[in-house]
């Protein structure tokens, strides 16, 4: 079976197996650069805190001063709305009441907007193929 691939991990839960990475990108408001002078380290300790908690793993972090880049595992019971959700309702309350000047600077920390993209290790021609060679068996 072509689908298994040597890096990819795969979670088992209550009768689900599954392997799920997304890249995640989202900004402050009006792409302000604020995470700096030691917010983007406490933003990366608070994400890395809640990992178990809101149910992913993080595979890969940067953060840049107006945008943040992650790479998550998430459960696909919990879903990757829910994460990003709760990582920028979470970080947004306590990074605000940590250093007063990002509430005269932004009325709220996170844009609404954020970017998802799925991360596999094969392509969708590799999965096509799979699925309709199942058709002979």
């Amino acid at each position: 079976m072509e689908l298994a691939q040597p890096n990819k991990t795969y979670h088992t839960t209550h009768g689900w197996v599954y392997s799920c990475q997304y890249h995640v990108v989202f900004c402050p408001k009006y792409r302000r650069r604020v995470l700096t002078d030691g917010i983007d380290e406490r933003l990366k300790e608070l994400i890395v805190e809640k990992q178990s908690e809101y149910g992913y793993a993080v595979l890969e972090m940067e953060i840049m001063p107006d945008h943040v880049h992650l790479l998550l595992d998430v459960n696909p019971q919990v879903g990757i709305v829910s994460v990003i959700a709760k990582i920028k309702g979470y970080t947004a309350r306590v990074l605000r009441q940590e250093f007063p000047s990002l509430r005269s600077r932004l009325p709220s920390l996170w844009t609404r907007n954020k970017f998802v993209s799925t991360c596999g290790t094969v392509s969708l021609e590799v999965v096509n193929r799979y699925i309709e060679d199942q058709k002979g068996k």
